[in-house]
């Protein structure tokens, strides 16, 4: 390694992870699956598969605590989570939550983050069973693990998309990034004009900023892929866009993606956000993160099976040949590479 200078920043989170999963080091002939995908995959001696990943969540990077209630907090970290195990085909069964907390903040904001947090395992069926909480001189700093199982002939990673396969996203997508483009504009409101009482009206934008704010993992298309007996080729959630996962899916499969913007779901609250920041809702889609809805491939077949059964998905592309490259064509006709929308 050199010793020579190089900011995080210069090769940004995939290059670090990268990185770091160079180094040389101990492997256990359980493991099936480690760094790469949205969970670890750990063999045992019975017909399932372990599945270990955590998430990690820190104030001023990851959450704002003037817009962000705790108990809304506590609830999406768990979603968050919990959908890494989704993302494998799996079903989560326990979680671990560890805390840094500053002294400044009061027992009662630590109740209600732990009200958030036992509310979803409420909805995801998981058990908080441990954890750690410890003081932090700075920002709260709150981070998960989970353990999850999964049918060994079940479980699906980024990388067995097929040449062909349809491209397909649960519900849809840029409502997260929508809620959180009007948080920051009321907080934004709110500091300029220095009135602690002021209570913004944010009615009108529930449902954006709901999705920014409580985000629900994707437990049912899980239930009704296995109530069909169907299994996916390759599984990833929506944390950081459409572009950036499907890249993930089919760079790890060898392939290359054709998408079609005009078919890409955006909630018409979704474009009601956009139009009023004057801002291009697609991009909102397509760059995005925190949506937690499940991009998946699906051979042709299955994908009109599914629907018959399982209506709250949309085919947004296909699976190309890799020379064929990364393309999106979009509402207008015009094809365009991946390259070109960053």
């Amino acid at each position: 390694m050199s010793n020579e200078f190089k900011s995080i920043q210069s090769v940004g989170r995939a290059g670090l992870l990268k990185q770091i999963s160079e180094y040389e080091s101990h492997t256990n002939q359980s493991t099936i699956k480690g760094i790469g995908d949205d969970a670890a995959v750990i063999k045992t001696d019975g017909k399932k598969h372990v599945l270990l990943s955590s998430d990690t969540f820190v104030e001023g990077v990851h959450f704002d605590i003037t817009y962000t209630p705790l108990h809304h907090l506590g609830y999406k970290i768990v979603s968050a989570v919990v959908s890494d195990i989704y993302a494998m085909n799996g079903m989560p069964a326990s979680i671990l939550i560890n805390l840094a907390v500053p002294n400044r903040q009061s027992v009662q904001m630590i109740d209600d983050l732990y009200k958030g947090i036992y509310s979803a395992g409420f909805d995801y069926e998981v058990e908080v069973v441990g954890g750690d909480i410890t003081a932090n001189h700075s920002n709260m700093v709150v981070s998960a693990a989970v353990y999850g199982e999964v049918n060994s002939k079940d479980v699906t990673y980024r990388s067995g998309a097929k040449q062909g396969d349809a491209i397909c996203v649960t519900g849809d997508l840029g409502a997260a990034l929508a809620g959180l483009r009007i948080l920051m504009r009321e907080k934004k409101f709110w500091e300029e004009h220095g009135n602690e009482n002021a209570q913004p009206d944010l009615s009108e934008y529930e449902f954006v900023v709901k999705r920014q704010l409580v985000p629900t993992a994707r437990k049912n298309l899980i239930q009704a892929l296995k109530k069909n007996e169907l299994v996916p080729s390759s599984m990833i959630d929506v944390t950081q866009g459409l572009i950036h996962e499907v890249s993930q899916l089919a760079g790890s499969s060898g392939l290359g993606a054709y998408l079609y913007q005009a078919a890409i779901p955006v909630a018409v609250e979704t474009r009601h956000v956009a139009d009023e920041m004057e801002e291009d809702v697609d991009r909102y889609a397509l760059f995005g993160g925190e949506d937690l809805e499940m991009v998946f491939t699906l051979s042709e077949t299955d994908v009109e099976k599914f629907v018959e059964q399982f209506k709250d998905f949309s085919v947004v592309g296909r699976m190309v040949p890799e020379k064929d490259g990364m393309k999106m064509q979009t509402a207008e006709g015009d094809v365009i590479s991946f390259d070109d929308l960053s």
